[in-house]
């Protein structure tokens, strides 16, 4: 995707390892400086990469696992032996707990390494991550084309402008290019449909208002930011007419795991008869588990990220104010779970599916129970 008129994908190698005695680094858009500052950050190990997930310098359940995968990548430029691959994998595994696609990117670099000898394991690491990251790209692109058709049956049925909710950041930025839930939008609006989104996730870490709205302006689509409870409302009276998510990860049964409230806003569209979609990647299928709410392990995140919230000051400086009373405890877990009965479809690159129909597309080589 652009930003200004320049192309950007949300990780990839510098080109100063071409440069002798320079130590070869993986960019990455520093997701924790937006909307207000644009700022590339080059990391030049695995505990580099490591924080940078954790501090959710990047983030999206996508963009997670190509960056785990470079964190591999790097980790073999000082240690490619067996002991030194798995310590690196535990300490990207350790970083983020929910989004399945950070182990499954993991487990991909570790069998295609491990199998290797040892002197051959870092140029395959650094090919292997770019190879996450095109594919992740090309599946993005046809959950775009999958969900265009969607939305072009839903603008045909009505007259006038298509408005659909999405919630938190599953669009580019999420990913390695085009997004998940916004991938359907930014096809729709290269189609020449007439779209907007409705845009909310204003608490607790604001990727709705601080992102998704950041990027949907880069590229020119109508949208609005509202509070995270405006949602119900809005589908109330007519002005939704469809919700489409993202997903950190989606069982092998179709309940969907993703940004806390998400499962308030599957209830609010549940009750009014509005379709609601989750739009993910096979890489973001857990097919392991079949129950979201017993067997996924939700991330409980610092309680600052209620206590407090990040903003421009008059002068133009980013501050951090608290909103709570030091008095009070706050707590923070970053995700819920949708459950199955609540999700009309499931977007992936295969097609839409409804959750009962997911199991079609689990793969022959994955653990199955």
């Amino acid at each position: 995707m652009k930003i200004g008129q320049q192309q950007f994908r949300t990780i990839w190698p510098a080109d100063n390892d071409k440069s002798p005695g320079l130590v070869p680094e993986v960019n990455i858009i520093d997701q924790t400086r937006l909307p207000h500052t644009f700022s590339v950050v080059g990391i030049a190990s695995v505990d580099a990469m490591a924080k940078a997930i954790r501090e959710m310098q990047v983030r999206g359940a996508p963009l997670i696992g190509a960056a785990a995968a470079y964190g591999l990548a790097l980790a073999t430029l000082t240690d490619a032996g067996d002991d030194g691959l798995r310590q690196a994998a535990t300490l990207l595994l350790s970083s983020r707990p929910t989004a399945v696609n950070l182990r499954w990117a993991v487990e991909r670099m570790l069998g295609r390494l491990l199998s290797l000898p040892v002197e051959r394991r870092c140029v395959v690491a650094w090919e292997e991550a770019a190879n996450i990251c095109d594919e992740d790209v090309i599946l993005n692109q046809a959950i775009g084309r999958h969900g265009l058709d969607i939305l072009q049956g839903l603008a045909a049925a009505k007259s006038g402008r298509l408005n659909i909710l999405t919630h938190c950041n599953a669009g580019w930025l999420a990913t390695v290019d085009w997004g998940t839930a916004l991938a359907p939008v930014y096809t729709a609006v290269e189609a020449g449909l007439d779209v907007h989104v409705w845009v909310d996730e204003t608490r607790p870490r604001n990727q709705g208002a601080s992102l998704t709205a950041w990027e949907l302006a880069q590229h020119g689509v109508a949208h609005t930011v509202i509070t995270d409870n405006a949602g119900g409302h809005l589908m109330q009276h007519g002005q939704v007419d469809c919700v489409i998510v993202g997903a950190d990860r989606v069982t092998r049964t179709g309940d969907v795991c993703n940004k806390i409230g998400t499962y308030l806003k599957a209830l609010a569209a549940f009750d009014n008869d509005i379709p609601f979609y989750a739009a993910v990647p096979s890489p973001t299928i857990d097919w392991r588990i079949s129950d979201g709410l017993r067997d996924i392990q939700i991330e409980e995140r610092d309680a600052d990220e209620v206590a407090m919230v990040n903003g421009l000051d008059e002068h133009g400086e980013v501050r951090s104010v608290r909103v709570i009373p030091y008095t009070s405890q706050a707590a923070n877990p970053a995700f819920d779970v949708t459950p199955a009965r609540l999700v009309t479809g499931i977007i992936t690159e295969h097609g839409c599916c409804t959750p009962a129909q997911l199991k079609q597309w689990m793969p022959a080589t994955e653990i199955t129970v």
